[in-house]
C-alpha cells in the first residue's frame, strides 16, 4: 500500500518539484549565454557603422543593458555558486579600485561615467565567458562569432573605402573611426581568423583565407604603424606556432610568397611610413609631428603617475591633463596614471593568469588528444602575445576585447580541465579492471599450481 501511494504521488507531480526547477536554472543559463552571443555580436559587429541609420539608436547603451541583463540571468542561475578563477577575481579588484578612486578623481563625474559605462561592460564580459561558458562549442561559438564580425567589418571597410587624411577607417566610423584602432583591431583577431582557417573545411577555409588576406590589406590600407606591428608580430608567432610546432612547414613557404605579393601591391608612401618607425623622419607619414607628440604623452603619462602613485588621477581623467585631449597611447602607463600602481599591479596579475592558463592547457590530456583544442590554443595564444605588444601603442584599457580574450583562456582552461579529468577517470577505470582480471589470472594460476 505504502508503495502504492508513493507512485501515486509520482504520478501527480509533487515530487518532480526538483527538476522544474532546474530546468529553469538551466533556461536562464543559456538566456544568459545568448545574451552573451549578442552582446559579442553587438561589440565586435559594429552594426551602426556599417548600417546607415542605424546611429540614431544608442547601441552602446543597449550593448551596456544586455550585459546586465546577462549577469542576472546568471546570477539567478545559480552559475555564480562555482568557484571563480583567480584571474576574475584580480580583474573584479581592478574594476572595485577603479570605484574607490572615482571620489579621488580630477573630474570625478567623468570618472564615474568611464568606470561605469566603458569599464564595466568589459569586466560583466569576462565575468559572464568565464562563468557561463562550459563546453567547447560554447566556446568556438563566441570566438566565431567575434572574428566573424571583425572579418566581416574589415571586408566592408576596405569595399567602402572611407578614408580621412588618406587613411583607411570603419566603414561608417564609429569606433574604429580612427585608423589605429582599426588596424590593431584587426591585427589581433586575425591569429584567430588562422585558426578557424584550419578549423573548417571546403568553401568555409575559401572563405576564411580570403577574409585574412583582406584584413592584410586593410591593416596596410590604415597606414598604421602600431597596426603593421602588431600584423608583423602576429605572423611571425603565427609561423611559430602552426608552421614549426604544429609541422605545418608548406606555411613558411606560403607566408614568403605572401609577403612579396603584399609588397608589390602596397599603397604610395607606405614603404616611407613604416621606415619612420625605425628612422623617425616624419616626411610623407601623413601626421607630422605625432611621434614627437606620443613621446610628449608616454612621459607625461608617466610623470602623472609618479605624482598620483596610489589612486591615479581618476578613470578618463588623463585627457583632460594631458593639455590636448589625447589620450597616452600606451595602456600600461595610462592605467598607472588613471588608476594608480595598484590598478596596474592588478591588471598585470590578470594577463599573468592568462599565460598561466595557456600553459596548463597545453600541458593538459585534452590538448594532446583533441586537434580542435589545439589550433584554438595556439590562435588565443598569438592573439595574447600580439595584445601585450600592441597595449605599448594604444589605450585599450576600457575596450571590451581584452577582457573578451582574458576570458576565453579561463574558460578553455577549465574546459579541458573538466575533459582531462574525464579521460583520467576512464583510464584509472580501465586500469582498475585490467588489474582486477589480472589478479584473478595470477589467482587461478596458484589454485592450479597447488
Amino acid at each position: 500500500m505504502k508503495g502504492h501511494m508513493e507512485i501515486e504521488r509520482s504520478k501527480s507531480g509533487t515530487m518532480p518539484a526538483a527538476p522544474t526547477a532546474e530546468n529553469k536554472k538551466r533556461q536562464k543559463a543559456k538566456g544568459a549565454y545568448l545574451a552573451l552571443l549578442l552582446l559579442s555580436a553587438l561589440y565586435f559587429g559594429r552594426p551602426e557603422d556599417v548600417i546607415p541609420g542605424l546611429t540614431i539608436i544608442p547601441l552602446a547603451k543597449v550593448a551596456g543593458g544586455i550585459a546586465v541583463v546577462a549577469l542576472i540571468l546568471t546570477l539567478m542561475s545559480g552559475r555564480n555558486k562555482e568557484k571563480l578563477a583567480p584571474e576574475v577575481k584580480y580583474l573584479l579588484g581592478f574594476f572595485v579600485w577603479y570605484c574607490i578612486s572615482i571620489p579621488l578623481a580630477y573630474w570625478r563625474g567623468g570618472a564615474f561615467n568611464t568606470v561605469m559605462t566603458r569599464l564595466s561592460k568589459g569586466v560583466i564580459a569576462a565575468l559572464l565567458v568565464a562563468v557561463l561558458v562550459e563546453e567547447l562549442w560554447q566556446l568556438r561559438r563566441l570566438l566565431w562569432v567575434q572574428t566573424g564580425a571583425v572579418a566581416g567589418m574589415t571586408v566592408l571597410s576596405v569595399a567602402m573605402h572611407h578614408t580621412h587624411g588618406g587613411r583607411l577607417t570603419g566603414a561608417l566610423g564609429g569606433i574604429f573611426e580612427n585608423p589605429n584602432d582599426l588596424a590593431i583591431n584587426i591585427a589581433l583577431n586575425w591569429p584567430l581568423c588562422i585558426a578557424f582557417f584550419f578549423l573548417a573545411k571546403g568553401l568555409k577555409k575559401a572563405l576564411w583565407a580570403a577574409a585574412i588576406l583582406i584584413m592584410l590589406v586593410g591593416v596596410q590600407l590604415t597606414y598604421s604603424r602600431s597596426g603593421f606591428l602588431a600584423i608583423v608580430l602576429a605572423g611571425v608567432l603565427v609561423l611559430w606556432e602552426f608552421a614549426i610546432h604544429g609541422r605545418r612547414f608548406y606555411l613558411i613557404f606560403i607566408a614568403g610568397f605572401l609577403g612579396v605579393g603584399l609588397l608589390v601591391v602596397s599603397p604610395g608612401h607606405y614603404a616611407q611610413r613604416v621606415a619612420s618607425i625605425v628612422t623617425g623622419q616624419q616626411e610623407d607619414s601623413m601626421d607630422r609631428g605625432s611621434r614627437e607628440a606620443r613621446k610628449e604623452l608616454l612621459v607625461k603619462s608617466v610623470s602623472t603617475a609618479v605624482h598620483h602613485p596610489v589612486f591615479g588621477v581618476g578613470a578618463g581623467n588623463f585627457e583632460i591633463l594631458s593639455g590636448n585631449w589625447h589620450v597616452a597611447h600606451n595602456t600600461y602607463t595610462e592605467i598607472a596614471a588613471e588608476g594608480g600602481f595598484p590598478a596596474l599591479i592588478l591588471f598585470l596579475l590578470v594577463i599573468y593568469r592568462t599565460f598561466f592558463n595557456l600553459r596548463q592547457v597545453r600541458k593538459s590530456n585534452a590538448y594532446k588528444l583533441d586537434s580542435e583544442i589545439r589550433i584554438l590554443t595556439g590562435g588565443l595564444w598569438v592573439a595574447v602575445v600580439a595584445y601585450l605588444v600592441s597595449a605599448f601603442f594604444a589605450s585599450t584599457e576600457y575596450s571590451m576585447y581584452p577582457y573578451f580574450l582574458v576570458a576565453y583562456t579561463t574558460a578553455l582552461y577549465q574546459i579541458t580541465r573538466a575533459q582531462s579529468r574525464l579521460t583520467e577517470g576512464d583510464d584509472a577505470s580501465a586500469t582498475g579492471i585490467r588489474g582486477q582480471r589480472s589478479y584473478g589470472k595470477r589467482q587461478a594460476e596458484l589454485a592450479w599450481t597447488r
